[in-house]
């Protein structure tokens, strides 16, 4: 199996342990996606793209981690221009230019989801009463089953789960992550326990309620899924085009799919429906917050390049490892550009934009130490994004990050409707949690 760099490598395995692949299947599926990702630079005329840096330290091509050589470019794109050069300083003109900005996220980076996509009926697998620690809750297993008459050969079901207060008078805020359900009896092989109330209890503790969507359920996460699930089933199980919808779109839709069947639901209350996810799924959790408008607020935990953090800087992840042959399948094919023959200078957008598509719900961009989690992620450019997305949300009537310099570690900062907040550990949203309910209570609690 080809190496993957750094955290993504981790992660990668993780994701298929909790598949239960084998070695055979890792083999199988890398063919594959190199195989599809040939395919897709062909379709562009793309014979070769540049490769990308090293996430592990002290390889030869080990990525950079010196601020001073991190800027290389002057300018960013600007949210509040439309294309053609004209100033936008009104909310009624922020709503015909976030179109235009939709339409390059569509076209260059994410891809388009496709209008002729089937729906999802909802149904409960199992429901219980249990004890979430000391707290008396009503779990709902349940399996979205997309419409699939059109094209029988690919089933897509969404899992999801949702757990809720018990004794609940009234529909609460919920939530939901984008996360594993693990295999019975597994467990983490050397690896510390965490301590206190896991973050589903933390939740419950303020009388509100948490889901588990798993997007890898109705799209897998490598470029060989692009032939199956929802993807694959709307191409009826072609190629995908230029501008295609990749997973993390795909992912987006799916929470978009979830959310459907919370405003159907009693328990919950729809208006106050949050997005988290970590890392691979701390991209999906922003896209999800920027495409789906119902959702309410975004914790978007070490998101990185693809995520929350700037393209254009050369520090940790970059633009070249998102269009290598493991991760491409996040996006549309046409973002491989960007790799070769162009740069991501010459992208028409970037990750501020993606957090001012936002505007105006509260989003919290959450990352790690760089001294635990490393520089991969590049907290500062995630920092920045939140900066620059702020007169977007100021044109809106609400309150920017209200700095401009990277704060010191463990320092929050959330007192407009961006946060951001670097904490003392490792490539988890965990010790961010209590900080993200506060700043969440503000919002939910009105």
């Amino acid at each position: 199996m080809k190496r993957l760099p750094g955290l993504l490598a981790l992660l990668f395995i993780t994701t298929t342990l909790f598949a239960q692949f084998s070695r055979e299947d890792f083999e199988r599926l890398n063919k594959l996606s190199n195989e599809d990702h040939q395919l897709m630079m062909k379709m562009l005329g793309i014979t070769e793209i540049r490769p990308g840096p090293s996430g592990t330290p002290g390889a030869p091509n080990y990525c950079n981690t010196d601020e001073s050589k991190a800027t290389s470019y002057t300018t960013l794109p600007d949210p509040l221009v439309f294309n053609d050069g004209t100033p936008v300083t009104t909310p009624a003109q922020w709503e015909k230019r976030k179109l235009e900005i939709f339409e390059l996220f569509d076209r260059e980076v994410y891809g388009r989801m496709p209008a002729n996509v089937p729906d999802v009926t909802w149904s409960v697998v199992s429901e219980r009463d249990t004890l979430d620690g000391e707290f008396p809750v009503n779990i709902k297993e349940l399996v979205g089953h997309v419409d699939n008459s059109e094209y029988p050969v690919i089933n897509v079901d969404i899992q999801l789960t949702l757990t809720v207060p018990k004794e609940a008078k009234k529909p609460v805020p919920v939530i939901m992550e984008f996360g594993f359900i693990f295999p019975k009896n597994f467990k983490f092989q050397n690896m510390p326990v965490p301590q206190g109330p896991t973050w589903g209890q933390q939740l419950l503790a303020k009388g509100w309620g948490y889901a588990v969507i798993v997007p890898t359920s109705y799209q897998a996460d490598n470029g060989a899924g692009t032939r199956e699930g929802i993807i694959g089933l709307v191409n009826k199980g072609q190629p995908r085009k230029a501008d295609d919808w990749g997973s993390l779109r795909a992912w987006a839709w799916g929470a978009g799919r979830a959310l459907d069947y919370f405003t159907a639901n009693p328990d919950v209350d729809e208006t106050r429906v949050g997005i988290e996810g970590l890392s691979r799924y701390g991209k999906a959790a922003i896209v999800t917050l920027a495409y789906e408008p119902r959702f309410a607020i975004g914790l978007i935990g070490s998101s990185g390049a693809g995520g929350a953090k700037i393209y254009r800087r050369v520090f940790g992840e970059q633009v070249e490892n998102l269009a290598a042959s493991g991760e491409y399948h996040w996006f549309a094919p046409n973002f491989i550009k960007y790799a070769g023959p162009l740069t991501p200078l010459d992208l028409p957008v970037d990750a501020h934009e993606l957090v001012a598509l936002c505007a105006p719900r509260p989003v919290f961009i959450s990352g790690g130490s760089t001294q635990v989690e490393g520089p991969w992620i590049d907290a500062k450019g995630m920092f920045l994004a939140g900066v620059f997305a702020g007169p977007v949300y100021e044109l809106l009537g609400k309150k920017s990050l209200g700095i401009t310099d990277f704060p010191p570690q463990c320092t929050t900062w959330f007192n407009g409707d961006i946060a951001y907040r670097q904490h003392e550990g490792g490539h988890t949203v965990g010790p961010n949690w209590p900080v993200f309910i506060e700043f969440a209570e503000r919002y939910f609690n009105k």
